[in-house]
């Protein structure tokens, strides 16, 4: 009887086919996700997937079941053939986890195929292996979940299912009524990602598919009635982002119950500056590549060298790698025309079948790193003979101290890194060279690593990991030590990597068409400020689009190394968003819902069952239910000394136009050294008052703190704001006190007063060409009431 289960201590079953078991991102998402789960749950918590001889063992630590009815469950199990792991899945959080194998059932397959149509009217080919396992899989766990809701009477039981390949329970447990609630989530349509492969035009024809007839004719009919068939019998449907729900909508017939996105497990640094050191670490170590792979050409400096980077699976239209290719020639030409001292270093990081490294990457690591130990040994003899010339009291003359013998060692080395080949492309021999995607276009456009190329090229085909022989560095150092991740994917329902560049505080690009782009939209007034540009390829043709990626591209090239360290900063504050603490309020309200569907009497109200919650989540819970607001600017954007109002009426607007030669160079320096951030600030309250701005915080005019600090209030006789002499005199803004003026027109003149000269606007203190020609006095009270010490900066 459902009504009498306990739904406020309900027991939760997760199942998917990557529990233990690497093969894509659920992976991450169960992964990392698992600390959240388990602290809510505990052991009431248990994670279903296929057991791995390969990789089980080493994750999963074998343990007895520990209640009657999970060990009465697997026993009878058991005593069939059914052969399986139970333990603890040795991640952070130790959720437990029970791994069926589905070979030992395999002499059951025809027979269960046949019951499936029989019930459900779902085909299966003989020959597709893996639809085979999502069978056995899928019998497996609805066997299981059978006889452990006939044990376990008392407690609610909810079974969430990931993706097709877990599909089969959803629909045998609604068939043979089951008394448990599901939930199903498909984190990619199956029809959807093949569709978006080819060269159709997915997005603007989704309603007019045929879905029938289009996965009848991509051969994999039989997997799409799965995973509708999941969709359709679940309690509760959801999926990855409101891009897929759309998706899903219309190719699985069935609009989604929510939405739930992906988190990750985020790491905060107690300081700072933390994160920017290991950026820096891991950029030498980036640094160390560059130098071997481009020996004989590394005529470019590495402190004007930015390296971006694209990752993930080899999908060459779907991951965005077309455009990102095509955007980098435009940038290198875009680069060249304006004569930038900037070098663009593009990696392409994504497995593809190959053959072993090729000799000129091998080579060029093993010559630099032989110049390298070369010249520490001569360093070291140096150091030696010059401290023992040094220790005797004589003269020191540096040229007495390179012998003839390490100056013909080091020409040797040096000699040893002249080639007369341009640096390779490609740091792996290809199985398949003359047909792979990516060479292809980059002969076609020529991207060559020449000299002359302000963008160089570096197509790594293989996942990074720390034994690797080029790099050494793991994909979690190499994302630290690069400055921008470019992932214009046309198909991504969420996309773990520009999330994964946000919580290490690196920049990245991403469309409009991913489950993250749209989410960061949504939550962001302008993401761009915080480092995360989307590129629009919903409403732009492919031109614009990559027209709009280059242009992205090249205004970050074109930012100071401060305002990059700025950025960053920026960006690793978003990180919070990302977290499962966050994210996981999702999954809480999907699994609430599920029980409500299932056990609609055993409710008394609407509100939510927060009683098995810790406080930080019921008030994560309560503070969800208000309105949303999205991340305001950040104070210090623009980053650009220009100031702007965007109020309606008013197109006044002050740049460097304005501004004397020194006036424009003191600014810049004033920008460069770090007022900025919680430095730097909109018209301070003071000032906003004395003008009477309604909301200040709508202004996009920035002045500097000297400025802030000189201003006094305007007061009459009774302390208040004096206007009865206002119109007289409005254009009269050298004054020594300055009138207060109402509205934009006055901040703007006041602002036009300052950088012309006037009185009221010197901050920059004297012996400036501000000050020039100004009488003693009005810079004495200039100085008096700015706190200047004489230098235009703040003590």
């Amino acid at each position: 009887m459902s009504e009498l289960r306990n739904v406020h201590k309900p027991l939760l079953f997760e199942i998917a086919w990557e529990v233990a078991n690497k093969v894509g991102g659920i992976y991450t998402v169960l992964k990392s996700k698992a600390p959240v789960t388990s602290h809510e749950y505990g052991d009431r918590y248990t994670m279903i997937g296929p057991l791995s001889y390969k990789t089980a063992p080493l994750e999963v630590e074998t343990l007895e079941p520990d209640t009657p009815e999970l060990r009465l469950t697997l026993e009878s199990m058991k005593e069939r053939g059914v052969k399986f792991l139970y333990g603890r899945w040795l991640i952070e959080g130790a959720p437990k986890v029970l791994l069926f194998d589905t070979g030992s059932v395999y002499h059951k397959l025809d027979e269960w195929k046949g019951d499936l149509w029989n019930v459900a009217g779902i085909p299966s080919p003989p020959n597709d292996h893996e639809t085979n396992e999502a069978i056995l899989f899928g019998y497996l766990v609805a066997w299981f979940l059978g006889e452990f809701v006939a044990h376990e009477t008392k407690a609610a039981v909810i079974a969430h299912f990931h993706e097709w390949l877990a599909g089969v329970g959803i629909a045998l447990c609604r068939k043979r009524h089951i008394d448990v609630t599901t939930i199903f989530t498909t984190h990619a349509t199956l029809l959807g990602r093949y569709l978006c492969a080819g060269s159709v035009d997915f997005y603007n024809n989704l309603r007019n598919f045929d879905v029938d007839h289009e996965a009848g004719k991509r051969g994999i009919y039989h997997r799409y009635c799965i995973e509708r068939a999941a969709t359709h019998c679940c309690d509760v449907f959801t999926t990855v982002s409101h891009i897929t729900a759309y998706e899903a909508e219309h190719l699985l017939k069935r609009k989604p119950d929510g939405v739930l996105p992906n988190g990750l497990n985020v790491v905060k640094f107690s300081a700072m500056h933390e994160f920017q050191n290991l950026h820096a670490v891991s950029k030498e170590r980036i640094h160390d590549f560059v130098r071997g792979h481009f020996y004989g050409h590394y005529d470019f400096d590495l402190e004007n060298t930015l390296y971006f980077f694209t990752a993930g699976r080899y999908e060459y239209r779907n991951k965005g790698i077309d455009m990102y290719i095509e955007s980098l020639q435009r940038l290198n030409e875009k680069l060249k025309a304006t004569n930038s001292p900037m070098t663009v270093v593009a990696f392409i990081i994504t497995p593809a079948e190959t053959h072993s490294y090729t000799v000129e990457a091998l080579k060029g690591q093993a010559v630099v790193k032989q110049l390298k130990e070369t010249v520490h040994d001569i360093s070291k003899r140096m150091e030696n003979r010059l401290f023992e010339k040094a220790s005797r009291g004589g003269d020191v003359a540096t040229t007495q101290f390179l012998t003839s013998e390490d100056e013909i060692l080091l020409k040797r080395r040096t000699f040893a890194l002249k080639r007369s080949t341009l640096p390779p492309i490609v740091t792996h021999n290809m199985a398949d060279d003359s047909k792979d995607p990516v060479l292809i276009q980059l002969r076609r456009l020529g991207l060559f690593n020449h000299p002359s190329d302000r963008v160089k090229i570096v197509f790594h085909p293989e996942f990074l990991n720390s034994n690797n022989p080029l790099f050494g560095l793991d994909y979690e150092e190499f994302v630290r030590g690069c400055h921008l991740g470019v992932f214009p994917s046309y198909y991504e329902p969420w996309g773990y990597t520009p999330a994964e560049c946000t919580v290490m505080g690196v920049p990245s690009i991403t469309t409009n068409l991913s489950g993250f782009g749209c989410f960061m939209d949504d939550n962001i007034v302008d993401s761009s400020e915080y480092g995360i540009y989307i590129v629009d390829r919903r409403m732009k043709s492919v031109e614009e689009s990559i027209q709009q990626l280059a242009d992205q591209m090249l205004v970050f090239c074109q930012k100071s190394r401060r305002q990059r360290i700025n950025q960053r900063n920026r960006t690793e504050r978003l990180s919070d968003l990302l977290d499962w603490k966050r994210m996981g309020l999702e999954y809480i309200k999907a699994r609430q819902l599920a029980l409500r569907r299932a056990y609609p009497d055993s409710f008394d109200d609407d509100d939510f069952v927060l009683s098995n919650l810790d406080k930080e989540t019921q008030q994560l819970l309560v503070s969800e239910q208000g309105p949303k607001k999205k991340i305001p600017i950040p104070r210090s954007a623009p980053g650009s000394p220009r100031i702007r109002t965007p109020l309606e009426g008013v197109d006044t607007e002050l740049t460097f136009a304005k501004m004397s030669a020194s006036d424009r160079e003191r600014y810049l320096q004033y920008r460069m050294d770090g007022h900025d951030d919680e430095d730097d600030g909109l018209i301070p309250s003071e000032l906003a008052d004395e003008l009477d701005l309604d909301a200040p915080s709508t202004m996009q005019i920035r002045l500097p703190q000297h400025y802030q600090h000189r201003h006094q209030k305007s007061s009459g006789a009774n302390g208040t704001k004096d206007t009865t002499t206002e119109d007289n005199n409005e254009h009269d803004m050298s004054t020594a006190q300055g009138r207060a003026l109402t509205g934009v027109a006055a901040a703007q003149q006041q602002y036009k007063s300052l950088m012309d000269g006037g009185e009221n606007g010197r901050y920059y203190g004297k012996n400036t060409a501000l000050n020039a020609g100004a009488p003693p006095s009005s810079a004495a009270n200039v100085n008096n009431n700015s706190n200047s010490n004489g230098s235009g900066y703040r003590q």
